[in-house]
């Protein structure tokens, strides 16, 4: 709760003072060299020929310098042997705090004339102290100063590792990340660099912001609180001028300050009776605010204190020292280099904290546009009850496109899922509609398990219910709609009235959907007006393949990136659905023995194109003798288009590519599998590849931050890694990772990514099964039966399980572990939850 509120405070105030803290950034980087700009600017004005007789006297000096320009001289500035311009600035007219100041040769008292570039500095100094707004922004500036420790303390505690004595998770930036994940690494390894450089410029910048907080400095480090100098902000009091004998001020300074006196500062009081303050260097002096301060009668010359950097406490010399940290200058020029490099980079966080806060936004407006709203019921006629059974989401988005058109039919409907549907609601109910998909082989989805536990194989008449199912599944598997086709068996078993037969879609089969929209056409007298829309396969360039697994036992894992043609979006868990194509020697092949040549032209789809072009993207039988004699293009047509096939997203957007872990298929023959050997062999690398994102939302993130178990072996690491990547742009931490493969020398797939979020925190927990590595095989269901005091912890926290990676063996072995830790209550609890949540295959 603790890190949430954090996070939500750090978030929230970045976007709004992080505009004031970039402006303070920049415009203390600015007038960071200050001097040595200007400088540059006027060599012939700053710069001052050293003469061997040394610099005038103060008496001398002043006497010049009031009888040219006719005004007081209230404050003079001499270095004696560097070689720069002495300044001087006057008695301020009344109602002003600071008088005019000039700067003249200490050698000879001659004015050097105007310095250009000053007023620009001024006018910087004024927007990094008070945004140029008075004391409207100085109390901004504060607030704003305050807030950046904040963001410090709080940034620290935000991202601390779990290995905190590693110190590449804490320096380490990963330039291979992209996107939103880069955003996040440049947010906080810049911000652990610049941390020390932010705490102190705020911890001391703070004194000129706040009365109070200097005050409390005061107290807290001077050695003499009472002695120190109240700062003052108005104008000059009024009172009759002082007396000053700089001849009696100067024999005090040098009898004081000795010879190795380096610099001085004679500052006049505003009115008679007050003393004079003298601030002094000298040669040794540690850095350029050292200062020594004389307290005396400027009239006499009388000492009245004399406070010594070299004699104070070291507290006592960081409060003199405050303009000192505050610049750098402390730590000499390296110091001031750091310090102006950290205050270059504020801007840096506000625009990446706001690229963070923009993509929550985003994902947050996809995740409810995900599912659209249905304008409100206006008919007094019962609803029609669409119930829906999704695995990866498609069954979903079908249940609210079918509500969409029987609404715009003017029928009133109603969406749930049907692990939320009772056997009230189908009692109750005239009429339903079913769009429920099968989950491996003839199983039900994970979100409809309580309802085929609870309601399915109940006895109850539904005599009054007229009802169609929608069913979704895949040839491949045996039981093919194998749960539809018992929902189906048990309704019309209760007296249920089929509408029309029930409609079987084989992967997405266009034209099964287009029959469904004809059919509720046919039933509500409004026709569809087009077909459903589906996403079309696009052209993604494979732009790198790089095997995971060299020198492994087992098949070749490759790690696949594509590149999108335009900006695309999808969120972590979803999927992709490529169509394979045939590899140039299967092509040539096929041909062999038909008399036919791949150059012959065929049309597909009204475009001309080379036959082998065509076979390429068609399934080819291994018995041809019924396509002997055919021409080219009767051959074409005679042929079914390839199937597509689906793999897990293993990258999330903000990477910029789009990433697959593909793990070859070899059949019995040593041939590579379709989908497998065209996306890791045979498609050249820089070739197009032709592909459509699926949403996926079974295996989405939970909205709230929830700590994650997540289980997976083989390629199933891509889901994992697309939830992971995911969860460490939005900064949780709270992730276990129990992953199991063959042999950890050869097969442990991304090991120096999982390695550095372990190290980073990141990864809060990594258990691995790597099963041939010892004389008894250890997969992940053991190493989850071996954690079951923490399985159960994380769950009374909250957290939710998922699993990606084969069915068979370790996803089947999984859930019988989770069964025997938990108890079936307790799993199906989690599942109906949504809490335990799996993409198999």
């Amino acid at each position: 709760m603790l890190k949430k509120t954090l996070f939500q405070l750090h978030w929230f105030f970045g976007i709004t003072a992080g505009l004031v803290l970039a402006l303070m950034g920049i415009t203390g980087a600015a007038v960071s060299f200050q001097d040595e700009l200007l400088r540059a600017l006027n060599p012939s004005v700053l710069s001052v020929e050293k003469r061997e007789a040394g610099v005038l006297p103060p008496a001398e000096l002043v006497r010049k310098l009031e009888a040219t320009e006719g005004k007081t001289v209230a404050m003079l500035w001499v270095e004696r042997d560097s070689g720069l311009a002495a300044r001087v600035s006057f008695t301020p007219p009344p109602g002003e705090r600071r008088g005019q100041m000039r700067y003249f040769d200490p050698y000879t008292g001659d004015y050097r004339g105007d310095v250009v570039g000053q007023d620009f500095f001024g006018f910087i100094l004024q927007l990094h102290r008070f945004l140029a707004m008075g004391e409207t922004g100085r109390q901004i500036t504060g607030a704003c100063t305050l807030i950046l420790v904040f963001f410090c303390l709080s940034g620290l505690y935000l991202r601390w590792p779990r290995q905190v004595a590693n110190w590449r998770a804490w320096l380490t930036l990963d330039w291979r990340k992209k996107g939103r994940s880069f955003n996040w690494d440049l947010h906080s390894v810049f911000g652990t660099w610049c941390l020390l450089a932010y705490l102190l410029a705020a911890l001391t910048g703070l004194s000129w912001s706040y009365d109070w907080y200097s005050q409390g400095l005061t107290k807290l480090l001077s050695d003499a609180p009472q002695n120190e100098r109240v700062r003052t902000r108005g104008p000059a009091p009024a009172g009759p001028a002082p007396v000053a004998n700089y001849e009696a001020i100067w024999s005090s300074i040098y009898s004081n300050a000795g010879p190795g006196l380096s610099a001085y500062n004679i500052r006049m009081p505003a009115v008679a009776g007050q003393p004079a303050t003298v601030y002094y260097l000298l040669q040794n002096s540690p850095h350029d605010r050292a200062l020594n301060q004389i307290n005396l009668d400027p009239a006499t010359g009388e000492v009245k204190s004399h406070d010594q950097y070299a004699n104070k406490s070291f507290k006592a010399q960081l409060l003199t020292s405050l303009y000192a940290l505050h610049t750098g200058s402390y730590f000499g020029l390296t110091g001031r280099i750091l310090l102006t490099l950290s205050s270059m980079l504020m801007p840096l966080f506000f625009i990446t904290g706001w690229l963070l806060y923009l993509d929550r936004r985003r994902k947050k407006r996809q995740v409810r546009d995900a599912r659209q709203g249905l304008g409100a019921n206006h008919s007094d006629a019962p609803a029609w009850l669409i119930g829906f059974a999704s695995q990866s989401g498609f069954a979903e988005q079908l249940a609210w496109q079918t509500a969409a058109q029987l609404q715009a039919a003017g029928l009133p409907v109603k969406v749930q899922p049907l692990g939320s549907v009772s056997q009230d609601d189908l009692c109750q109910s005239h009429h339903a509609l079913f769009v429920v998909s099968t989950f491996g082989d003839g199983e039900a989805p994970d979100s409809a398990r309580g309802f085929e536990r609870s309601v399915l194989g109940q006895a109850l008449s539904l005599k009054g219910l007229n009802y169609s199912v929608l069913a979704l599944g895949d040839r491949q598997y045996e039981h093919f709609c194998g749960f539809a086709r018992r929902l189906h068996f048990w309704l019309t078993n209760q007296g249920g009235n089929p509408l029309f037969a029930p409609v079987e879609v084989d992967s997405g089969d266009t034209a099964a959907l287009l029959h469904w929209q004809q059919q509720l056409g046919q039933l509500t007298g409004h026709a569809p007006a087009t077909a459903w829309p589906t996403a079309q396969y696009e052209l993604w360039t494979l732009s790198q393949r790089r095997l995971l697994n060299a020198n492994s036992s087992g098949s070749a894992v490759y790690l696949l990136g594509l590149t999108p043609p335009k900006p695309h979006t999808w969120q972590a868990g979803d999927l992709v659905e490529v169509l394979p194509r045939n590899c140039p020697s299967a092509i040539e092949h096929f041909l062999d023995g038909l008399g036919l040549a791949g150059s012959d032209d065929v049309l597909i789809d009204g475009l001309a194109q080379p036959l082998n072009q065509a076979l390429a993207s068609r399934q080819l039988p291994d018995n041809r003798t019924h396509l002997v004699g055919l021409h080219a293009q009767a051959l074409v047509d005679a042929l079914v288009p390839l199937g597509m096939r689906e793999y897990s997203i293993a990258s999330i957007a903000s990477d910029g590519v789009l990433e697959l872990i593909v793990r070859q298929e070899r059949h019995p023959d040593g041939s590579l599998g379709l989908g497998s050997g065209w996306l890791t062999e045979y498609a050249a690398v820089g070739s197009g590849i032709s592909l459509r994102l699926r949403r996926n939302s079974g295996f989405h993130l939970p909205d709230a931050p929830v700590p994650l178990i997540l289980l997976g072996n083989g390629t199933g690491l891509a889901g994992l890694r697309s939830l992971l990547k995911a969860r460490i742009a939005d900064g949780q931490q709270r992730n276990w990772l129990l992953f199991g493969e063959r042999n950890i020398a050869h097969d442990y797939l991304c090991r120096d990514e999982l390695q550095s979020w372990l190290a980073s925190g990141d990864l809060a927990l990594l258990d691995l099964a790597f099963s041939r590595d010892q004389a008894e095989k250890i997969y992940v269901q053991d190493r989850l039966r071996e954690s079951a005091d923490v399985v159960r912890k994380w769950l009374a926290d909250g957290a939710a399980i998922y699993v990606c990676g084969s069915l068979q063996g370790m996803a089947a072995g999984v859930d019988q572990a989770l069964l025997d830790i938990l108890g079936r209550e307790a799993v199906e609890r989690l599942i109906e939850q949504g809490r335990y949540r799996r993409d198999v295959y």
